[in-house]
């Protein structure tokens, strides 16, 4: 059996939760805010395999009979959604530690460049360091992307007594998209420190320019995701 890392060897994965954040709030960068962005996934990822485990095919069949205006609707088989969905959340949530620690990794390398004594070798290893670190917030928010859709779904069709685990895990989504969104263009930005202008780096790297964009439309949608359940989820207001 591993034991616990030692402390300069943190891990998203393995760490327990006491040890991770000890580590979050040293001066170290390692784990930081793109790690941070993976837990968030994870976390939201969690919640919704949790919420799916609470659904019963019933609260789909009667919440879409309820929509519908008291017809059954469509005849898409709610257990079969609901354990594809349950499914597809827990290896999500796996996935997003592992892509948390990936993230780290890039970190500790983009700051290591930063450190090297000014010059041609130096500007090469920043533009490396700053692509592969964009390259590891990119992977983790588009996984994170994945996920809006499950989330909708429990949204709309999960047992209405867990509303306010899906606002929490929508939530947590949000802060997964926001650091991968951020992280990809500032790292992508970063690149001028190697003399080269943004647009340079987007002839370069269009396919990392691209997401940016898309990470802002999934968080417009988050947001529009979260305002429609906001009555259900929290009443007193």
């Amino acid at each position: 059996m591993t034991g616990s890392p030692k402390q300069d060897e943190v891990s998203t994965e393995r760490s327990s939760v006491s040890e991770w954040m000890r580590a979050l709030g040293r001066a170290t960068g390692n784990p930081g805010g793109g790690a941070a962005s993976g837990l968030m996934l994870s976390i939201a990822a969690g919640l919704t395999a949790m919420v799916a485990g609470y659904t019963e095919p019933e609260h789909a069949s009667a919440r879409r009979t309820e929509r519908s205006g008291g017809t059954s609707g469509s005849g898409d088989d709610p257990e079969a959604t609901i354990t594809a969905l349950r499914a597809r959340a827990e290896v999500r949530s796996a996935l997003a530690l592992r892509l948390a620690d990936a993230d780290a990794e890039a970190s500790h390398a983009f700051g290591s460049a930063f450190r090297r004594p000014r010059g041609p070798e130096r500007d090469e290893a920043i533009r490396a360091a700053s692509i592969e670190a964009a390259a590891a917030s990119a992977r983790l928010g588009e996984h994170a992307v994945e996920a809006v859709d499950d989330l909708a779904w429990l949204a709309e069709h999960g047992n209405p007594a867990l509303i306010a685990d899906v606002a929490v895990a929508i939530g947590a989504l949000r802060a997964a998209i926001t650091g991968a969104r951020t992280n990809v263009s500032f790292d992508l930005g970063s690149v001028r420190s190697a003399h080269e202008s943004l647009e340079e780096v987007r002839r370069a790297e269009p396919a990392l320019f691209d997401l940016v964009p898309v990470f802002d439309r999934a968080l417009e949608r988050i947001d529009r995701l979260a305002a429609s359940i906001d009555a259900d989820a929290a009443p007193t207001e």
